[in-house]
């Protein structure tokens, strides 16, 4: 058997040795054994879970605990479970395409807001009787005007007043953020939308700007996903492999 050692991984990997030693104290790779003199003895069990690590972590989905999944993943396949590993990566990827259908969802649940047009100013709600209407939080109203996606007027007597617009933008706003677009990506559309309304909702919402300071991913949350999809068929790949040799 080929052993290894802790400075060998990490050439062959492509890391720094302390990355091969956080790796075991995070679980993320099997607890190597140790010659007399201390040093750690790696396989070709450990490349491979290096490897696997290193394919997994390409991507940074974040919503509703896909990069959790993954981690669990990564350490199941650790303790050699690979069958379990490949359970794992399976559900995986079955919410990341439920993440895809839903943020194509919401472009065409905003296309239709859209296309109906803004009714006649026969509203002008408070911001609580607008929290309940929309079944949104006081604070989430608030953050999102902090952040710039609506602007409220307000009375002579200090308080806001939501008018018909602004119920709709606001249900433009909750069904992206619903489909983990990011602020920033909506509140771009949404600038867009002012310039010109017949903006390319898709495109707007997934091509960050240049000049942006900060791209994340839910700046390209379909892009993004797409690339999940692809990084998790070939997460399933290297696992049927590594489990053929080491199982």
């Amino acid at each position: 058997m080929i052993t290894y050692k802790t400075a060998q991984v990490a050439a062959i990997i492509g890391i720094h040795p302390n990355t091969v030693r956080l790796y075991e104290k995070l679980q993320l790779i099997p607890k190597p054994e140790r010659l007399s003199n201390g040093y750690r003895v790696f396989t070709d069990f450990h490349i491979w879970q290096c490897r696997l690590i290193r394919l997994a972590f390409q991507i940074e989905v974040l919503q509703n605990g896909l990069r959790k999944k993954i981690v669990q993943m990564i350490m199941i396949s650790a303790t050699g479970d690979f069958d379990t590993a490949i359970t794992l990566t399976q559900e995986y990827l079955a919410q990341i395409k439920q993440e895809q259908r839903n943020a194509e969802e919401a472009i065409d649940i905003v296309k239709q807001i859209l296309s109906g047009g803004i009714p006649e100013n026969s509203h002008n709600l408070k911001r609580k009787d607008v929290s309940v209407l929309l079944g949104l939080s006081m604070d989430t109203l608030r953050n999102w005007e902090m952040n710039g996606l609506l602007t409220v007027k307000r009375k002579e007597n200090g308080y806001r007043v939501y008018t018909d617009e602004d119920i709709q933008r606001l249900k433009v706003i909750r069904s992206l953020r619903c489909a983990n677009y990011s602020l920033e990506a909506i509140l771009r559309l949404l600038q867009q939308l002012s310039q010109n309304p017949d903006t390319d909702i898709r495109a707007a919402l997934n091509t960050p700007k240049q000049t942006d300071d900060i791209i994340s991913v839910c700046d390209r949350l379909i892009v993004s996903l797409s690339a999940a999809e692809r990084n998790a068929n070939a997460l399933l790949d290297m696992l049927h492999e590594m489990r053929i040799l080491f199982s």
